[in-house]
Order: C-alpha cells, then sequence, then structure tokens
C-alpha cells in the first residue's frame, strides 16, 4: 500500500491543491485513495473538495474523538466521497486543540496504568491499524498544516513518507532545510526510516535565481520528477470553486489553456511516479 504525508512549511494554496490534484490522479490510474485531513484550518483539504461535514459540531463524532479514545462510532463512517473519485476523512474544529486533548488522553491513561500503550505521536497509526482501513485502499494520504506539532507527527508517524510542495525561493529551500532536520528528529524518535517520495516544485519561474533553486533542490537528492510553473490563476480558482484543478480546468474554464494542460500531465506524471516508487 502507498502511504505519504504532503507537507511543506510555507503553507498557502500550493500544498493542498497539489494534493487534491494528486489524489485525483491516483484514483483516476485505477486505484483506492483515502485522504485524511488533519489541517484545523477553515481553508483545509476538506473546504477545498466542499465536503460536507460537522466539522463546528462539537458533539459529532470526528477524527479527534478517535485519536484521544473517545469515539462515538465506528471511524469507517466518518469517511465521505468525493465528487472526484477518492474517499475523504474530514477535518473537524476540535483539531485546533488536539495537542492539549492528546496530553488530557495520555494523562488519563498513565492514571490508568495504560501509559506504555498511548503514544500521543503515534495515535493516527494506530487508529488506522484497529480498523479495516488500510485493507479497503490502495493510497493513503494525509494532509497536515503546514506547521510542526501533534497533527504532522500523527501524520508522518503512520505514513512514513513524504511528498513535499516546495517554492523555489530562498523562503522555500529554507523550508526544505527546516524539514530534513525535522525528519531527522522524528526518525530518532520513531525508530524508523522516513522516506521522500517527491518533493514537487511549484511557482517555477524562468529568472535565473529560480532555476539555481531547483537544482539545489534536485542536488540535495530529493526527487524531483516534475516542476510546475506559477500557477496562481488556476490554483486559485481551484478555492474559488472548490474543486480539484482537473475539475476547474474541464467544467470552469470556457477553453482550455496549453500551459494549464501541461500542468495537469506533469500532476499525472508524479503521482504515476510516486505510484512507481512504492512498486520497488
Amino acid at each position: 500500500m502507498l502511504t505519504y504525508t504532503t507537507y511543506s512549511e510555507a503553507g498557502g494554496v500550493g500544498k493542498s491543491t497539489i494534493g487534491a490534484a494528486l489524489l485525483e490522479a491516483h484514483a483516476n490510474h485505477g486505484l483506492d485513495v483515502l485522504a485524511i485531513d488533519m489541517d484545523q484550518q477553515n481553508g483545509s483539504l476538506t473546504y477545498l473538495l466542499d465536503v460536507d461535514a460537522p466539522r463546528d459540531d462539537s458533539q459529532a463524532d470526528n477524527i479527534v474523538r478517535h485519536l484521544i479514545d473517545r469515539p462515538k462510532g465506528p471511524i469507517e463512517d466518518l469517511i465521505h466521497e468525493t465528487e472526484s473519485g477518492f474517499d475523504l476523512l474530514p477535518s473537524h474544529n476540535m483539531l485546533e486543540n488536539l495537542e492539549d486533548l492528546l496530553n488530557r488522553a495520555q494523562q488519563m491513561a498513565d492514571d490508568l496504568g495504560e501509559g506504555d500503550d498511548f503514544d500521543p505521536y503515534d495515535r493516527l497509526r494506530q487508529v488506522l491499524l484497529e480498523s479495516s482501513i488500510p485493507q479497503e485502499y490502495d493510497v493513503i494520504v494525509v494532509d497536515p498544516p503546514a506547521t510542526a506539532g501533534p497533527h504532522l507527527y500523527n501524520a508522518v508517524s503512520a505514513t512514513r513518507s513524504l511528498v513535499i510542495p516546495v517554492e523555489p525561493t530562498g523562503k522555500g529551500m529554507q523550508s526544505v532545510l527546516g524539514l530534513e532536520e525535522l525528519v531527522d528528529g522524528l526518525e530518532d524518535r520513531l525508530e524508523a526510516e522516513i522516506g521522500v517520495l517527491a518533493a514537487v516544485p511549484n511557482g517555477v519561474g524562468r529568472t535565473s535565481d529560480q532555476e539555481r533553486y531547483l537544482t539545489e533542490i534536485r542536488d540535495r537528492g530529493y526527487p524531483a520528477p516534475v516542476a510546475i510553473r506559477e500557477r496562481s490563476s488556476l490554483f486559485e480558482g481551484c478555492w474559488d470553486q472548490q474543486c480539484t484543478p482537473r475539475h476547474y480546468v474541464e467544467e470552469y474554464r470556457d477553453r482550455q489553456r496549453d500551459h494549464e494542460m501541461e500542468t495537469l500531465e506533469k500532476i499525472d506524471q508524479l503521482a504515476t511516479e510516486i505510484e512507481e516508487v512504492d512498486d520497488r
């Protein structure tokens, strides 16, 4: 099974939009795909895909209740089908308090003498293993927020691999360098190897500086099979219409634009490359 976390410290519309496009591409390749939205922000993957989930209902069952061992039903009941051919386990406002809730759950486990079985940074993996979910899918992708913390740690612990959208700028490269330190720390803590399936340079212009950053990304040993040019109009349009890039081009553009079709082809190529890495 293919599992990975999409993570970019820079955040912005690019990370989740590229992530949604990859999810759709995997599904179009005939794979059963599940996305898990661990981002507490309102502008998360759940919003982008226009999934009607009760994220502001504190009484409703949600992913956090399962992480703190207080579910109200099977986790499978939380999964929504999207119009793009893959499934989504949606975000919820309780994710805003995830660190505090996990700490309290850990304290409860300690008080009951069960602390050795409760790792607050490994809960997502444990919850998935206790369910039948991994057996139902070929691909599971987790989308955490663009900050280090329990959301990211749980995502990486569950998937053990990363796809990194990165802007080829000075700030973007600092994010890559910071991620290297983060991955090293996570590997030590989890006592497991964490792989980078692909770096995805996006917002690439034609200036010499951006080409230099693109070369540096690859020289640092990150597989970067495709680079995506600046596509703010396409990506922002996706958020306006709450849909994937392919759906936006097919349904909301009055004509096909060659540069946008090229972007869709590159994302499809990237999805294929990631799938082939998993098969090796």
